[in-house]
């Protein structure tokens, strides 16, 4: 599968899903009312944007200014292709301004549950942000569309409670929507677990075009009452540390900032995960050794305990450790 742009063939194809209840039973357009001439209108005119955002590329041709206001008057809409080329759905970049973009996608009902949704989103977030570099992409769906709110919760997207009024203005009169959103550095679809020890979605909350607010609250979003948080900074990259083990003492660590790469090893073997998401955190609640690599100079590495210092608690010798874990 891959992107590409909308091509007139792809008109009734589009057009079968615009008449599809299970596809468009909780957008807000009037779909079943749409027409072939419809669907081919809509071709055409992103394939005009498409030329005009290509016109106004060339940095040498006009300055970078000038460039950013063509480029924040235009949509981007895309092709989800399967292998042979046959058409599976749409994904868009709208309202793109101010260094943020409205995301908006649809597949056929044909490619529901075969991963094109996820190929479709994960891309355009990566043009997005590579690309366009902008620094935010939001979206909302109805909490009535169940599948839709499964989908990007399963991904861990951050649902946002602070919407600026000129993106609500777009909404006027349609209630009951949850707005989502992913800034520039987000890890998309983190992984489950390392080495056995799981990775937890730190509650956040974004504002558009204003950052983010995380945070945790022990026994609720892990299973122990916080007693002691630490945290390592000013280490220079590329510096090892950590280097250890614990007996009985469990933990959260996260990076608020910068790059770090985890290493873990326990009876499930050894596995490691790069942090670099401020809302991503892995809770380690059996003995297990860690080694943390600095990817870059200034990262800072917080952890959570669930209790007090306690030096003989450390396992500081590595074949020690192994023995431990054979048991």
């Amino acid at each position: 599968m891959y992107l590409r742009k909308l091509q007139l063939k792809d008109a009734p194809l589009m057009l079968a899903w615009m008449h599809d209840r299970n596809v468009t039973g909780h957008l807000r357009a009037d779909f079943a009312s749409k027409t072939l001439e419809d669907a081919e209108r809509f071709i055409e005119e992103s394939l005009a944007e498409g030329k005009n955002a290509d016109a106004c590329g060339d940095a040498n041709a006009r300055s970078l200014e000038d460039e950013g206001k063509e480029r924040a008057q235009r949509d981007i809409h895309l092709a989800i292709a399967s292998d042979e080329d046959e058409y599976m759905g749409t994904v868009s970049l709208r309202h793109i301004e101010n260094g943020s973009a409205e995301f908006a996608i649809t597949v056929r009902a044909e490619a529901m549950g075969r991963g094109y949704s996820w190929f479709g989103m994960e891309s355009i977030l990566d043009k997005a942000f590579t690309e366009l570099s902008l620094d935010s992409v939001y979206w909302c769906v109805s909490r009535d569309n169940a599948r839709a709110v499964r989908f990007y919760d399963k991904h861990n997207f951050h649902e946002v409670l602070d919407i600026p009024q000129d993106v609500l203005d777009r909404y006027e009169g349609v209630t009951n929507l949850k707005w989502y959103s992913v800034l520039r550095g987000d890890e998309v679809n983190v992984r489950d677990c390392v080495a056995g020890c799981k990775v937890i979605h730190i509650k956040t909350i974004p504002t558009v075009n204003a950052g983010e607010l995380s945070f945790m609250e022990g026994t609720h979003d892990f299973p122990f009452a916080i007693k002691r948080i630490y945290y390592i900074s000013k280490v220079p990259e590329g510096v090892r540390r950590g280097f250890h083990a614990h007996k009985e003492l469990k933990q959260v660590l996260f990076c608020p900032y910068g790059r770090i790469q985890l290493v873990l090893e326990n009876r499930h073997g050894r596995e490691e995960i790069e942090l670099s998401d401020p809302s991503i955190g892995v809770v380690i609640e059996e003995c297990t050794w860690r080694e943390m690599l600095w990817l870059q100079k200034d990262s800072v590495l917080c952890v959570a305990a669930s209790e007090f210092y306690d030096a003989d608690d450390y396992i500081r010798d590595y074949e020690a450790f192994k023995r431990i874990v054979e048991d």
